[in-house]
Formats: structure tokens, sequence, C-alpha cells
């Protein structure tokens, strides 16, 4: 099965259908957070952090119903799990084009290449909550990184 753009579960898993790009889906997916992140770049910490959760919560329901209806866990193109990686990544940044271009690129390094136990958990977990949490700690690894890099005035 195809996934149909038509359907707003697939539509919301596939990045708004920037998961449908032919190279590269997740870097194009995850590239939709980052107007997500100036939406919600005031919010106060808890704020932000309760919109994440509600986002990683209904992003294991969709990333796994759509996982389903293709047949495939973790479908190359379902890029929910990005943005909301991305999320976590910039969780208490500023939003300057320096530090969301140095956040995206952080996070997509530990994205792509899942050091250990990002990739660990991306093998074993499975189902929509696999689906988003290497992403999550993907973001986590990420932040821990963009913050020291602020705290010594590197950015």
């Amino acid at each position: 099965m195809k996934a149909d753009m038509k359907n707003p579960v697939h539509l919301l898993a596939f990045g708004f259908g920037t998961g449908l790009a032919p190279m590269a889906p997740g870097t194009f997916g995850t590239l939709v957070g980052i107007p997500c992140f100036w939406v919600m770049e005031d919010l106060p910490p808890l704020g932000y952090l309760l919109v994440v959760a509600v986002l990683f919560a209904a992003g294991i329901w969709l990333c796994g119903k759509t996982s389903r209806d293709l047949g495939v866990h973790d479908h190359g193109g379902i890029v929910w799990d990005e943005i909301v990686g991305l999320l976590v990544t910039l969780f208490g940044v500023p939003f300057q084009l320096s530090v969301v271009l140095v956040g995206f690129v952080l996070f997509r390094f530990f994205d792509i290449l899942k050091p250990w136990p990002i990739g660990w958990l991306d093998r074993r977990v499975s189902g929509g909550f696999g689906v988003m949490v290497d992403d999550v700690l993907a973001g986590m690894f990420a932040a821990a990184i963009l913050q020291l890099l602020l705290s010594l005035n590197l950015l």
C-alpha cells in the first residue's frame, strides 16, 4: 500500500507531504519542525514541553497507524518523528538562524548515524513508540551539545 495524502493520519505522519521527497525525506521532514519551533518558541518552558509531549503521544499513534497501513515498520517517508525530534533539540534555545541551523545539523547527525543507544532502540523497539523514541533520544543528544555550545558562547 502507498501513503494516501488525502488521509489526515498519513498526511501528518508524512509531514504534510515532505516525507514523499525522493531523496532525504527525513531531512525534508525535519524542516517542518522549524516553523513549528518558531510558533512555539515564546511558550514558557513547561508549555513547550507539554506541547512536545502531546506531539510525541500523537506521533506514537500516527506513526503506528501509518506503519500498519503501509505494512512497513518505520517507513522512510514517515517524518512526524523527525519533527518532534527537532523540537526536542531546540528546547530552550533562541530562534536565531545560527542556533536553529546548528540544532538542525546536530539532530540530523544523531538521527542518521544512530550511535548507541539510539540505534539499539531503533532496532529493538517496535510499533509507533519504536518509530518515535529513537528520534526523541537523538533530539536529546543534539540538545545537550547545542546547550553546551550556547553555554560556551560558541553560537
